[in-house]
C-alpha cells in the first residue's frame, strides 16, 4: 500500500499553492488526513450529513462502505454492491448509485429496498453507468461510459450496445441522452446556480478534458467550452464544486509521464485557472464536500480515503 506521512507541521506542505488566491481557501492550520485505507479502487463518496457519515464504493471488492463521522469506524454499507461506482442523494435525500455489472441506475428506499430507476435507453442496455449528480428539480444525470464492461475489475465483459453519453432522468422517470460527443465521459457537477453542468472527459486526446455546458430550462446543453485542457500529463476523473464556484478535480498521472507529482486533487477557478494542489500519495478517483459545516473535503484516492478541511464550503 502507499505509504501516508501525516504532516507535523503547518501549513501542510502537501498542499501546494499555485495562485496566491488559493491562500484564501486553504485553512493555515489544517493538514490532510487519511481516515482508512485497504481497498481495491475507493470511488463514489457521498456525504449524509443527517446520519453523520459517508458512504463510498470499492468497486472491484464489490461493496459499499460506510465511514462514520463520530467513531472514525469503517463498515460494510452494502455486500455485494453489483460493483457500484458513483452515488448521489436525490432531494428526498435518498441514495442514488451508478452500478456497473447490473448497467443501471437505482435508488435506495429508506427501509432498504432497491427501485430501479433506468437500465435502457431505446430498448438497448446501458454501459455502466458512472458518476450521478440530483439537480434541484429533481432530475438525474449520469455518466454512461464503457469502463465497466472493459473486463471482469469493475463489472462483467459485455458487448457495448449504446455510444458513450451524458444522460438526464427526469423527475417523471424520462430518461434522454443529452450529450454522445465525449470520449469516455466520467465525473460531473452543476455549477452552484446550476446555470452550467461541467463534464469530464477522461479519455480525450492528446489531453483529459473537461468541458462547461450551459444547461437550459428543459435540460437542453448548449454553449460547449473548454475549461481545463490537462496538458501536464494530468488524468481528470471526478469533481466537486463549492460554494464560491471553484472546480476541484480527482487529479492522477494518465501513465504518460512519472504519475507521482501529479496525484492527489488540483482545484482550478471557474475559468479553469489552477489555483492549488492537495498531493496524495495515490491517485485522486473522486471526492465531495461534507462534514457538520460542509467545509470538509472527503477524498475517494486507489487504496485509502483522505479528508482535509478548506475555507469554502461545497455547494448545496
Amino acid at each position: 500500500m502507499p505509504t501516508f506521512t501525516p504532516a507535523l507541521r503547518y501549513p501542510d506542505p502537501s498542499i501546494e499553492v499555485l495562485d496566491e488566491s488559493f491562500l484564501a481557501l486553504r485553512l493555515y492550520s489544517a493538514s490532510v488526513e487519511q481516515l482508512a485505507t485497504g481497498f481495491r479502487w475507493a470511488e463514489g463518496p457521498v456525504w449524509f450529513g443527517d446520519g453523520r457519515y459517508l458512504l463510498f464504493s470499492d468497486i472491484p471488492n464489490n461493496r459499499i462502505l460506510r465511514w462514520d463521522d463520530c467513531s472514525g469506524a469503517i463498515s460494510v454499507f452494502r455486500e455485494p454492491s453489483n460493483n457500484a461506482n458513483g452515488h448521489t442523494r436525490d432531494r428526498d435525500g435518498r441514495l442514488v448509485s451508478c452500478e456497473h455489472l447490473t448497467r443501471r441506475i437505482t435508488r435506495t428506499e429508506y427501509d432498504g429496498r432497491i427501485t430501479v430507476l433506468a437500465e435502457r435507453s431505446g430498448g438497448k442496455r446501458l454501459n455502466s453507468p458512472n458518476d450521478i449528480v440530483c439537480a434541484q428539480d429533481g432530475s438525474i444525470w449520469f455518466t454512461d461510459p464503457s469502463f465497466g464492461i472493459g473486463g471482469h475489475w469493475e463489472g462483467e465483459p459485455a458487448a457495448q450496445e449504446l455510444p458513450h453519453a451524458v444522460y438526464r432522468l427526469s423527475p417523471a422517470g424520462e430518461l434522454r441522452q443529452v450529450l454522445a460527443d465525449l470520449n469516455g465521459p466520467n465525473g460531473l457537477a452543476f455549477s452552484p446556480d446550476e446555470s452550467e453542468l461541467y463534464v469530464v472527459e477522461s479519455r480525450a486526446e492528446p489531453h483529459r478534458r473537461l468541458w462547461a455546458y450551459r444547461v437550459g430550462a428543459n435540460g437542453e446543453l448548449t454553449n460547449k467550452r473548454l475549461v481545463i485542457d490537462a496538458a501536464d500529463g494530468g488524468a481528470l476523473d471526478g469533481i466537486a464544486i463549492d460554494a464560491e464556484g471553484h472546480i476541484w478535480c480527482g487529479w492522477g498521472g494518465n501513465g504518460r509521464v512519472p504519475s507521482e507529482p501529479l496525484d492527489g486533487v488540483r482545484a482550478f477557478d471557474a475559468a479553469g485557472k489552477a489555483l492549488g494542489h492537495i498531493h496524495l500519495p495515490e491517485r485522486c478517483a473522486n471526492l465531495c464536500f461534507g462534514g457538520a459545516k460542509r467545509n470538509r473535503l472527503f477524498m475517494t484516492a486507489s487504496h485509502s480515503l483522505y479528508a482535509l478541511y478548506v475555507n469554502v464550503q461545497g455547494a448545496l
